[in-house]
């Protein structure tokens, strides 16, 4: 079997490729396959190259998923699980509708218009967000909150996902979109996403440097590591199409934390030294996506389904250290 995974080069997509490259196999739609190709697809090379350099399995396919080019490949390819996690995040997508529509919702829309041409129909995840949802004040949700995204992102991704609920109604694919929680402590360097700042509010200074911190402690988040979001890729492809009873969308569990108890479990863990690198810059266009933003969601159709949380935010921040300790 061939998979295909968009937005290779980044984090996530980089991680799940590399672990799909070590493993060999996979579950797909409940039964076990074995992978022959992976189709990293990317518009940056660097990376695509470094994984086929590192992967035999791996074949880069650089460029836009669009691209006739791009989609005369995944066509010849036929794969049989398709990553679709090519996004512009929450904060470009805002500041230029025009991109954020072009690669959030009608690069979906080609892609989708190539699969429904292959033999079989293909499981497809398609990576949502928790930005679909709208709250009056970073409150608590249950996965039943009907999203009323306040963002051209979230907005992005709802059409997304009723795009995907729609085909597979139809039979041309087997979709699952994924509402992903904000995923933290995200590797690299910050994004354009509102979000950025949760990875950066620890990253940064625990790599000594400092950081801006753009919304007040009382903010609340819906997180997950990004172990728990990738294992949640491998869980979402192996479940069987009938589990989800027509329902495509699944919101993802996570933990509630707010921005002071993470700045207060980091000086807790890594000492007071480390957490005074942060800074207050207040940024009323960041503020004003992420207030908006659930707090908590309680999940108990997706926990029904076997997706898991990470134990505590602590765990997660320890789980990060221990990374970086590995590299050094």
């Amino acid at each position: 079997m061939r998979v295909l995974v968009t937005g290779a080069g980044g984090f996530l997509g980089r991680q799940f490729v590399e672990e799909l490259a070590r493993r060999g196999t996979l579950t797909v739609n409940g039964s076990d396959r074995e992978v022959s190709r992976i189709l990293a697809c990317d518009l940056a090379a660097e990376p695509l190259g470094q994984l086929a350099d590192t992967y035999e399995s791996v074949q880069p396919l650089v460029g836009p998923v669009d691209a006739p080019e791009t989609l005369a490949a995944i066509a010849s390819a036929e794969p049989g699980l398709v990553v679709h996690l090519a996004a512009v995040v929450s904060s470009a997508a805002e500041a230029d509708f025009t991109l954020g529509m072009q690669v959030n919702l009608g690069a979906t829309v080609a892609l989708i218009e190539t699969l429904r041409g292959l033999a079989e129909p293909p499981v497809l995840l398609f990576a949502s967000s928790v930005a679909v949802f709208s709250c009056t004040a970073n409150e608590t949700i249950g996965d039943t909150t009907q999203p009323q995204p306040r963002s051209s992102y979230g907005a992005q991704k709802l059409m997304g996902e009723i795009l995907v609920r729609d085909v597979s109604r139809k039979g041309f694919v087997l979709g699952r979109s994924l509402r992903f929680p904000t995923i933290a402590v995200r590797p690299g360097k910050p994004n354009k996403a509102a979000s950025s700042f949760a990875s950066g509010i620890l990253r940064e200074p625990l790599a000594g440097l400092p950081a801006e911190l753009p919304v007040g402690p009382d903010l609340r988040l819906h997180l997950a590591s990004p172990a728990t979001a990738r294992a949640a890729l491998f869980h979402a492809a192996a479940l069987r199409q009938d589990l989800l009873a027509g329902e495509t969308t699944i919101t993802l569990p996570g933990i509630s934390v707010s921005v002071g108890e993470m700045l207060a479990t980091l000086s807790d863990v890594a000492g007071e030294a480390v957490a005074a690198r942060v800074r207050s810059a207040p940024d009323a266009a960041i503020e004003a996506i992420v207030s908006r933003w659930p707090g908590g969601i309680e999940t108990p159709r997706a926990q029904a389904l076997g997706f898991t949380h990470d134990a505590r935010f602590e765990a997660l921040l320890r789980a990060h250290m221990e990374t970086l300790s590995e590299v050094a």
